[in-house]
């Protein structure tokens, strides 16, 4: 009788740790740099990640600022979520920050439309010309296009912006010399 209360008694614990991981928010790997996304959690579809209430909530929520909305975007972008990434920019008030562009230009990269995430990575870059994140996906789809010598300019751009041992510089470096990793 004893073993049978020590069993019911695990598999009761095991299946209460199971419940609470699957009840949480899951967190994207990725991001570097001064991104966010690595410590800002995904949400269920349809709900956006509020870094003043802590929780996911309803993505037409009035109270989640374009920081946030934007951040999240890339979240979901770096989880390979990319429509859902561009349909949380759409709901930006200014759509037209640097960074807001640099990740519509990801997530539009990452669905195969390369020329227009190029297009994107372009008009961030017309905001903010030093803004590294950018130029290391600019150059990205200059490598998937095979255009080298265009990703080669955008990596001595980095290099003039924040040296060879940034994030940025390493991975356009690395997407340089092995273009299967993209």
């Amino acid at each position: 009788m004893e073993l049978m209360k020590h069993s019911i008694t695990s598999t009761l614990l095991g299946a209460s740790l199971a419940l609470a991981a699957f009840s949480m928010p899951a967190f994207a790997a990725g991001g570097g740099g001064t991104d966010d996304s690595a410590t800002t959690p995904t949400c269920p579809k349809g709900q956006v990640w509020s870094s003043k209430a802590k929780k996911c909530v309803k993505k037409t929520s009035s109270a989640v600022p374009d920081k946030d909305r934007t951040e999240y975007a890339y979240t979901l972008a770096k989880a390979g979520r990319y429509q859902e990434a561009l349909e949380m920019l759409d709901t930006l008030k200014d759509p037209n920050t640097k960074e807001a562009l640099n990740y519509r230009g990801y997530a539009t990269r990452k669905l195969g439309r390369t020329d227009e995430g190029i297009s994107w990575y372009k008009k961030s870059l017309a905001l903010d010309p030093k803004y590294a994140k950018v130029r290391e996906y600019l150059g990205e789809a200059y490598v998937i296009k095979g255009q080298l010598d265009l990703a080669k300019d955008q990596l001595m751009t980095i290099k003039s912006i924040c040296g060879t041992t940034c994030e940025e510089y390493r991975d356009l470096h690395e997407a340089i010399e092995k273009p299967s990793k993209i």
